[in-house]
């Protein structure tokens, strides 16, 4: 487990670790296995959860260090959590993760700079060009949040603090809208994260040559479900809406009448 220690020069260096923030007996399942994927590749790595399991009556994983119980929980906790990690230096991961290598660099990325994190990948859609209280460039997109490197300081506290009451009061349903303006006025130090650190559809794995991109951390939505049946059955019922979409489209069109 990492924890602070004196150095060769006898300074207590700062400690570092991941934290998962899960609520619901669901996404409580998914950090669980998302952890154990952290495990596999960083086996001596502190790992704190946060969650509402012990309010639930659910037993937690020993794989989890530490335990910090959530009074109060929202669709984006997580927001309120990040200032809140026992540690100095955080990566931060969604419980819908799975890391494939040793990515222990991102706490070394925090010795340049205060937080880092890579692009939201659908850039072009609604939720993601979604405006705060500024336009800002295109070339200044969304950061996805689901992968966060932070070091513990009064700025980037103050940044966290700030998210979270934006958050709350702004009523978007992504965390990301207020974030990404937020960065923009602020003057911390931020490092943007290669996307192989954050992968966000599994096409790019199949895509990608070995001398392109070694991937590292996949951040797929079927990991948001503990069993692949459920993930199965969750398509399956997208499919069965978007058949019955075009169906109402063709009724549609016939009962006008208009073939020309």
């Amino acid at each position: 487990m990492t924890s602070a220690h004196p150095d060769e020069t006898g300074q207590t260096q700062s400690t570092t670790g991941v934290v998962f923030v899960a609520t619901g007996a669901r996404f409580i399942a998914c950090a669980e296995a998302a952890a154990l994927s952290v495990k596999r590749h960083m086996p001596n790595v502190a790992i704190a959860l946060f969650t509402d399991a012990p309010r639930l009556g659910i037993t937690v994983s020993d794989v989890f260090d530490r335990v910090i119980t959530l009074e109060t929980v929202h669709h984006r906790s997580k927001v309120d959590c990040l200032m809140r990690s026992p540690f100095d230096r955080t990566l931060f991961l969604d419980a819908d993760i799975r890391v494939l290598e040793d990515v222990s660099d991102l706490f070394k990325v925090l010795d340049q700079f205060d937080i880092a994190m890579a692009h939201a990948h659908a850039r072009n859609r609604g939720a993601t060009r979604a405006v705060w209280t500024k336009q800002l460039p295109d070339a200044f997109p969304q950061f996805n949040t689901g992968v966060i490197a932070v070091r513990k300081n009064a700025k980037t506290l103050a940044l966290l603090e700030a998210w979270s009451e934006s958050y709350k009061a702004a009523g978007f349903r992504k965390d990301q809208v207020t974030l990404r303006e937020l960065l923009w006025h602020s003057d911390l130090r931020l490092a943007t994260l290669p996307p192989e650190y954050n992968i966000r559809y599994p096409k790019y794995l199949y895509l990608w040559s070995r001398r392109e991109a070694c991937p590292r951390i996949c951040h797929f939505r079927r990991y948001s479900f503990p069993h692949r049946s459920e993930w199965l059955m969750h398509l399956a019922k997208r499919r069965i809406a978007s058949l019955r979409q075009v169906g109402a489209s063709v009724r549609q069109f016939l009962r006008k009448g208009d073939f020309t």
